[in-house]
């Protein structure tokens, strides 16, 4: 499983590393300490967290409401295969986004919950690229 730094988790949150880390001091989400002693977060823990930090609309600072190129990452936090297509759910910061591509294609980027991802927005399509 994927795990996340602090400052990797700020940026995926949409948040400064400083509220990142005041978030962890403040238990709202778990972290580990690696063998160098960095403070990481478990990859669904971070998309849990994400989807509930979202779903609450009490981001500390301001969500940036702009996008550069269309491109928004993030952290996937759902995903729904069926036998053809599939279903990948992605929060950037307050953003949650949803492309529907085929199981093929998330199979072959092996995206799993709690991976980073790039979501791209080209007219009406989203493009999911692997973090």
């Amino acid at each position: 499983m994927q795990a996340y730094t602090i400052g990797q988790a700020a940026r995926l949150l949409g948040v400064s590393p400083d509220t990142a880390r005041r978030w962890a001091d403040a238990g709202r989400v778990t972290t580990h300490r690696d063998e160098g002693g960095k403070r990481l977060i478990d990859g669904r823990d971070l998309a849990a967290f994400s989807v509930e930090l979202a779903q609450s609309g009490s981001g500390e600072e301001e969500a940036s409401c702009t996008s550069v190129r269309n491109a928004f990452p993030g952290i996937v936090t759902a995903i729904k295969l069926g036998d053809v297509a599939a279903q990948v759910e992605i929060q950037a910061g307050p953003h949650r986004l949803v492309s529907l591509l085929t199981r093929e294609a998330v199979e072959e980027l092996g995206l799993e919950v709690g991976m980073e991802a790039t979501a791209r927005v080209k007219s009406t399509n989203v493009h999911v690229d692997r973090g």
